[in-house]
């Protein structure tokens, strides 16, 4: 990075202003880049996820939203197994939520849950993780009861 003719403290906050962006940028890419992989009898699919590890994050889900890419997802990560549960509620799109433990043992699969509708959908089991990803694409990939996934997170202690 070369400024001409800018010398002295404006030149040291130019520097330091074009520090924070690039630290910035690169955070926010290794967010959206984030990648988690569904071992299926099909072969392994990759998502594009977000993830949602606040209360807050996950009280927002993805709500509002009005699509997502056939490739992507939000994983809701509760830092330890416990009984879990969700609603559609504010939720636009329809979604297949696949409730998984800590060790990326998918335990239950909730596919097409329906739009707006505040119908608790439950995990029925303990579970660490929850994926949701666009309705229909766990039976489109094969996504079954068993199959395992593959993320940094799983199987990682908190």
């Amino acid at each position: 990075m070369r400024f001409s003719g800018i010398t002295g403290p404006l030149l040291a906050a130019l520097r330091l202003l074009f520090a924070v962006l690039v630290l910035g940028a690169t955070a926010s890419c290794g967010a959206a880049g984030d990648r988690i992989v569904l071992h299926t009898a099909s072969g392994a699919h990759s998502f594009r996820i977000e993830i949602a590890d606040t209360e807050t994050e996950r009280a927002k889900g993805l709500m509002f939203r009005t699509e997502l890419a056939p490739d992507a997802g939000m994983l809701f990560d509760y830092h330890r197994e416990q009984l879990a549960s969700f609603w559609m509620q504010n939720t636009l799109i329809p979604l297949d939520m696949i409730f998984i433990s800590a060790d990326g043992v998918v335990k239950t699969i909730h596919v097409n849950a329906r739009p707006l509708d505040t119908t608790s959908i439950p995990s029925g089991v303990p579970v660490r993780f929850v994926l949701e990803i666009p309705g229909g694409r766990s039976q489109e990939i094969g996504l079954k009861v068993g199959d395992r996934v593959e993320h940094p997170r799983v199987g990682a202690a908190d």
